[in-house]
C-alpha cells in the first residue's frame, strides 16, 4: 500500500516487520498493522530508520460513501440490467476522486419492478440522487433511487436543451417541447450538489 492511500476502519495495511511500526491511528492484530479510522495512510522515516504507520483523518480526501448515504451521481453508461454512475457527493460534501456507483433494474423503483425499462428511466449524462445500498463488487456501490425523492434530478435533451420533469416519469425539454421518459425524482434543488472540478 502507498503513501496517500486512503483506508477504512479495520483494514489491513501492511506486515509488522522491522522497518515498519504502528503508529497514531492504527493498531497492530495478528503481525498487522491496521488502520483504526477512516483516513490517509502516511509511511514516515523516524529517529530508528523504521517507517512510522500513521492514519490521519481528511474529511475531503477520505470521505466515503457507506449504507444509506444519499449521493448525487453522472450516468455514465447503461444497459438492459443496470446503469453505470460516476459518484460525485455524498451527503452534500463534494468529493475530489468520484467513485464507481451501480443502479440495477430491480433497485431502480421501489413498485413494479418488473415494468422497468432502464433506457427510460436513465441516459448517459443524467444527474442523479440516489441511496446507497451495499458496498458492490468491482469497486463500485449498489445504488437505489426506489424513493419518490430520487432519481434524475437534471438532464439534457437529445435535441440539446435542459429537461423539465413534467411527471414522476416524464421530463420535458426546453427548447422543442418533446418528452422524454426518465425516473424523475420529486426533490428540492438544494439537496443537489454537483462537481463538475
Amino acid at each position: 500500500m502507498s503513501s496517500s492511500s486512503v483506508v477504512i476502519p479495520g483494514q489491513r495495511i501492511c506486515k509488522v516487520e522491522e522497518e515498519h511500526i504502528a503508529g497514531i491511528g492504527t493498531y497492530v492484530r495478528n503481525g498487522f498493522i491496521n488502520s483504526s479510522l477512516l483516513g490517509i495512510v502516511t509511511f514516515t522515516p523516524n529517529k530508528e530508520d523504521k517507517q512510522e504507520v500513521t492514519v490521519a483523518h481528511e474529511r475531503e480526501h477520505s470521505l466515503v460513501p457507506t449504507l444509506g448515504s444519499l449521493v448525487t451521481a453522472r450516468v455514465t453508461n447503461l444497459n438492459q440490467r443496470f446503469c453505470k454512475c460516476s459518484i460525485l457527493n455524498v451527503d452534500g460534501t463534494n468529493l475530489i476522486e468520484p467513485y464507481s456507483g451501480i443502479v440495477r433494474k430491480e433497485d431502480v423503483r421501489a413498485t413494479d419492478k418488473d415494468k422497468v425499462e432502464m433506457y427510460s428511466s436513465f441516459r448517459p449524462g443524467d444527474i442523479i440522487l440516489a441511496r446507497v445500498l451495499t458496498y458492490g463488487d468491482l469497486q463500485s456501490f449498489l445504488l437505489t433511487t426506489g424513493e419518490n425523492e430520487l432519481g434524475v434530478v437534471m438532464a439534457t435533451s437529445e435535441a440539446g436543451g435542459s429537461l423539465v420533469p413534467i411527471s414522476w416519469n416524464e421530463m420535458q425539454c426546453s427548447k422543442t417541447g418533446n418528452k422524454e421518459y426518465r425516473k424523475v425524482a420529486r426533490v428540492q434543488p438544494r439537496n443537489v450538489v454537483i462537481n463538475d472540478g
